[in-house]
């Protein structure tokens, strides 16, 4: 059953009354397990979990008064019953996976909800993109509800997207089936502003009664930040250290802490809970970014959960941070995140409340997932030939389309390098004394140059930087489409011809990463779907990204998980610098600054 085809409440109240009652019998009854409350932080040893039509009729301790000749039972055998996971806030395309394939991938993690923000799609095809990511997601077995982007660009005049999003586009969306709210409002310089069309978006949502989406990106805790919270959002993910949970709950925001492929930000703001025993009701879990090697070898939520965990947290305030915290927050407290009657039936079943080991996961009444194994079909939208065909580059490049000129008889320069923070969103503002060969500054040490170059609208624009951080060594170059948020091309290297032969390599494909090293290619991810995605099976896409990984180390760089941080050197709505396809931002003033200083 679809999320589309689901029966709301009103439709089967009566069903659901008459099965707690013992009128009617139920279509699955789980027995002899232990009911994990959320809502009370219990964990009840013997009861039963009666469902009809995909909903939760009754809990109790027998529910052989719902038995009928045709009901299914599932003996739980001793095990913890828990919610099934919910993903507060994440982006599909960061998998590098449809929403089909993404599903598949996290179901058997015990992932039934997700509340996703395709802007990242949105700034590659626009309105049109977010409704075939919103349309798969709805054609789920599992809940995946979708946040209208609110962001693009992420920065207006810092940044070209290939389209933009308006406050009109906005209000439209506020009607669609399965729009959940704004996504995560990237641009607080322009909410902070007053920003007549940030407010407008901020203004449909509120309108609509649905969740606006927050992202704070900066250290300032004052009456910037202030200003930021009047301004509408009512969450934020940015954060990275315990001061900036508090700062966020104490000002009625939800604040919310990620593990994903690259960003661990639990640990250090989980604190504020654990140790300073602050309310965890205003807390909730959430991955943001991960891509499909991490699914399929790691887990999804179930992971986070387990992390939360080994962080000190009670397992039960880990679960209720990924369960009714989230639903919660987006007002959907009486449809899911509990295991209690009127609620969605997304029940998961496991032997150990600490390691979280998902043994079967039941979504909407029905098995969806057991010991790792996706049982039910994920369905595939009909992507369109266009949406298949957005890597728009004027021409083939040259090494020459990646120099940058040193000042007439320079034999040395002093640069401003993005300096790269593993595991963490914020890079660092770096200035290196670099060497000059033939008029050009040369990639020296473990300074590399990183090239944005324009693939929506076909320019032909290259825009030439420095980063420090991935010690890659070697003639090499790594080029990838998936260049958040604005999605043009990014191209990190230490030699110009391999920079040129990879950019190539992906204009041809179609979009995707990949890497060449000493002239050809070690490894390539093929990523059709708007230069960001592949419908094929997350299992060969993951294999295909853990062969980039290797690539990787082998040309040196030891980071974890540092595609991410690759992908995301074009983001210029988090410090202190990014690369644009109009210059060298310093996201600190969102002022562009020159590569060389002196």
């Amino acid at each position: 059953m679809t999320q589309a085809s689901f029966p709301t409440w009103p439709n089967v109240a009566a069903d659901l009354v008459h099965v707690a009652a013992g009128r009617a019998p139920a279509d699955m009854i789980i027995t002899g397990g232990i009911w994990v409350n959320v809502h009370t932080r219990e964990a009840l040893p013997n009861h039963d979990i009666a469902i009809v039509k995909g909903r939760i009729a009754f809990v109790g301790p027998s529910a052989d008064h719902c038995h009928g000749p045709d009901t299914q039972i599932i003996d739980a055998q001793g095990r913890y019953m828990i919610p099934g996971l919910c993903d507060g806030h994440m982006h599909i395309e960061s998998g590098m996976l449809t929403p089909a394939e993404f599903a598949r991938a996290v179901i058997p993690h015990g992932t039934t909800t997700m509340f996703t923000d395709p802007h990242e799609i949105a700034n590659v095809l626009g309105l049109e993109g977010v409704r075939m990511m919103h349309d798969e997601a709805l054609m789920q077995p599992v809940n995946i509800f979708t946040q209208m982007p609110s962001c693009a660009p992420s920065a207006p005049r810092m940044e070209t997207t290939g389209f933009e999003i308006t406050a009109e586009e906005v209000a439209e969306a506020m009607n669609w089936e399965g729009i959940i709210g704004l996504g995560e409002m990237m641009n607080f310089p322009g909410v902070i502003n007053a920003d007549t069309q940030m407010l407008a978006e901020i203004a449909a949502t509120q309108r609509a009664g649905k969740t606006v989406g927050g992202h704070y990106a900066s250290p300032d805790l004052g009456p910037a930040f202030a200003a930021y919270v009047a301004g509408g959002p009512a969450d934020d993910h940015e954060g990275t250290c315990e001061d900036d949970a508090i700062a966020r709950m104490r000002q009625g925001m939800r604040s919310m802490i990620r593990l994903g492929s690259a960003w661990y930000d639990i640990e250090s703001q989980i604190t504020a809970i654990t140790e300073r025993g602050l309310d965890s009701r205003n807390m909730i879990l959430c991955t943001d970014d991960c891509h499909s090697g991490t699914l399929v070898n790691e887990g999804h939520m179930n992971r986070v959960v387990r992390h939360a965990i080994d962080c000190g947290c009670d397992p039960l305030i880990a679960l209720q941070m990924a369960t009714i915290n989230t639903a919660t927050h987006f007002g959907l407290e009486r449809e899911l995140g509990s295991l209690t009657p009127g609620r969605r039936a997304d029940v998961v079943l496991t032997s150990d409340l600490k390691t979280l080991p998902i043994e079967l996961v039941i979504a909407r009444g029905q098995i969806v997932a057991q010991y790792g194994e996706c049982l039910v079909e994920c369905p595939h939208y009909n992507w369109p030939t266009h949406a298949r065909q957005t890597v728009n580059m004027a021409r083939d490049l040259h090494a020459d389309d990646f120099t940058i000129t040193a000042p007439a008889g320079a034999n040395a320069v002093t640069a401003n390098v993005i300096g790269v923070v593993e595991n963490q969103a914020p890079t660092k503002a770096l200035q290196f004394e670099l060497p000059v060969t033939e008029g050009r500054v040369t990639a020296h040490g473990d300074v590399a140059q990183i090239a944005l170059v324009e693939r929506h609208r076909a320019t032909g624009g290259v825009v030439n930087a420095l980063v420090s951080g991935f010690g890659y060594t070697g003639k090499m170059a790594m080029a990838s489409t998936v260049a958040h948020d604005s999605h043009h091309m990014i191209v990190v290297g230490t030699d110009a011809d391999n920079m040129a032969l990879a950019a190539n390599h992906l204009r041809a494909l179609g979009g995707g990463i990949t890497i060449f090293k000493d002239g050809a290619p070690l490894a390539t991810v093929d990523l059709p779907i708007a230069g960001l995605m592949s419908d094929s099976p997350a299992t060969d896409v993951a294999a295909k990204a853990e062969a980039m990984m290797q690539a990787m180390r082998e040309c040196g760089c030891t980071l974890n998980n540092a595609y991410m941080q690759h992908s995301l050197l074009a983001l210029v709505v988090i410090p202190e610098l990014r690369i644009s396809d109009l210059g060298l931002v310093d996201v600190r003033t969102f002022e562009f600054m020159d590569v060389i200083v002196t």
